[in-house]
């Protein structure tokens, strides 16, 4: 991969075997707008409010213009449908650390296993391409499905911020997990990413 593929300046699709990950869209704001205005799913997140069009907007042209953040929409390869998203964020190439997310947006997709493949592609990205050691991320506390979800990937339990998010009228704990790349290599290897890198000719993609 090229200097400029790796500092982030030019889009690239990530192709595994059943989903692909492909930049962040103006079209696909339609699909954050829907998943944030989804209570549940604001609660399971950490998330507090919903997202208006312009804020949505706003989000995009942060993306677009923020070296240190990289976002991706999950797509099923089958039928190009749009099911989540998927990013880097706060990535510090000097200390080679960053954080992780995963949002399948679409209810009936859960338990399909497209949010495995899809941090295995984002994984694989991070550590091989972009060089960097460790990758984290922060889940709430209740919600046990994303607590398995981190740990069978690999992701270890490294801390609790207590009582750190506030939802509901309640305090709750905030689980703080990382994974290393070594610890990436040994339990996925090779074998459990085929990722087909390619570049992204302008901004139209998925199910539009």
């Amino acid at each position: 991969m090229r200097s400029d593929e790796k500092r982030g300046t030019k889009p690239t699709t990530f192709v595994g075997r059943r989903v692909c990950l492909r930049p962040l869209a103006r079209q696909d704001l339609v699909y954050l707008r829907k998943w944030l205005g989804d209570a549940e799913i604001r609660g399971l997140i950490g998330e507090v409010a919903s997202m208006s069009k312009a804020e949505s907007e706003k989000f995009l042209e942060k993306v677009r213009g923020d070296t240190e953040r990289a976002w991706f929409m999950v797509v099923v390869k089958e039928n190009n449908k749009v099911i989540g998203e998927a990013g880097l964020l706060r990535m510090d190439p000097v200390w080679h650390t960053t954080d992780v997310s995963v949002i399948i947006g679409q209810k009936e997709e859960w338990g399909q296993w497209y949010g495995t493949e899809s941090i295995l592609l984002l994984l694989d990205h991070a550590f091989r391409h972009l060089d960097f050691h460790r990758a984290a991320v922060g889940v709430v506390g209740f919600n046990e499905r994303a607590l398995r979800f981190w740990g069978k990937v690999g992701f270890r339990k490294e801390g609790v911020q207590r009582d750190g998010y506030y939802y509901d009228g309640k305090y709750h704990d905030f689980v703080m997990m990382s994974i290393l790349e070594d610890e990436f290599r040994e339990l996925h290897g090779g074998k459990a990413v085929k990722c087909q890198t390619k570049a992204v000719r302008g901004e139209k993609g998925g199910e539009e």
